[in-house]
């Protein structure tokens, strides 16, 4: 059974950085496909970034330049680097994992397997 659970949230001021990591376990192939996702009150979930292990990266237009994904495989652990944090970025966010990517790797539908959430609040 694959797990995904999400850790590094919290509040911080507009312009300030954090880093989310969401460590996996209990999956045994050696392909997948990562991302991570936010879900903001009363609006749609919506994809973040998404990673594969062919080397494949792609960010939503709202975040480019600002967040960074990254896996450590040593720690099975995928990151999520968000600096020059903005007010419209409060939300809870999410990883998910699949086997491949999909043709839309920030389509929510597209993944399995997802974490519990961990928050992520900026205050102007």
């Amino acid at each position: 059974q694959v797990q995904l659970v999400e850790s590094g949230g919290g509040s911080v001021q507009s312009g300030g950085s954090l880093r989310l990591s969401c460590a996996h376990f209990g999956y045994a192939g050696s392909s997948y496909c990562m991302g991570w996702f936010r879900q903001a009150p009363g609006k749609e979930r919506e994809g973040v970034a998404a990673f594969d292990t062919g080397g494949f990266i792609v960010y939503a237009d709202s975040v480019k330049g600002r967040f960074t994904i990254s896996q450590d495989n040593a720690k099975n652990t995928l990151y999520l680097q968000l600096n020059s944090l903005k007010p419209e970025d409060t939300a809870m966010y999410y990883c998910a994992a699949d086997f491949a990517c999909g043709y839309d790797p920030l389509r929510p539908a597209e993944y399995h397997y997802w974490g519990q959430g961990t928050q992520v609040t900026v205050s102007s």
